[in-house]
């Protein structure tokens, strides 16, 4: 995701998935459009700029070694809380966190079948 569209998308229609200091939007785009797009917004009360792009490379590097477990066409919007202490985030605490969400995320994008209507 590179343009505000595509992120006011999916903060409007998307659904929200929660953790400790996490927020995910995530918007299923329909299945003719291939592969994920992610995006962050870790705002200025997050941290000073050095604390912000060390969240962002974070993220980055969790969504990179994890993209096997992200099935579909998924816009996923990262949004850390204010909550949340920035000088613990590390990969580790990321993965434990978000790796769940991404599983329950996959399990919600499959198709159910046999109950819908014609």
């Amino acid at each position: 995701m590179i343009r505000r569209p595509d992120f006011v998308s999916c903060y409007n229609t998307g659904r929200r998935y929660f953790s400790k200091n996490f927020i995910l939007f995530v918007l299923f785009r329909p299945s003719g459009e291939p592969g994920w797009r992610m995006g962050m917004a870790v705002t200025r009360k997050t941290g000073p700029a050095v604390t912000r792009n060390r969240i962002k490379r974070v993220i980055r590097e969790f969504f990179r070694l994890n993209q096997h477990e992200i099935c579909g066409s998924l816009d996923i919007a990262v949004v850390p809380k204010r909550s949340m202490d920035p000088d613990r985030v590390n990969l580790k605490s990321v993965s434990q966190e978000l790796l769940p969400l991404l599983r329950t995320i996959c399990e919600n994008s499959t198709p159910k079948s046999g109950s819908e209507a014609s």
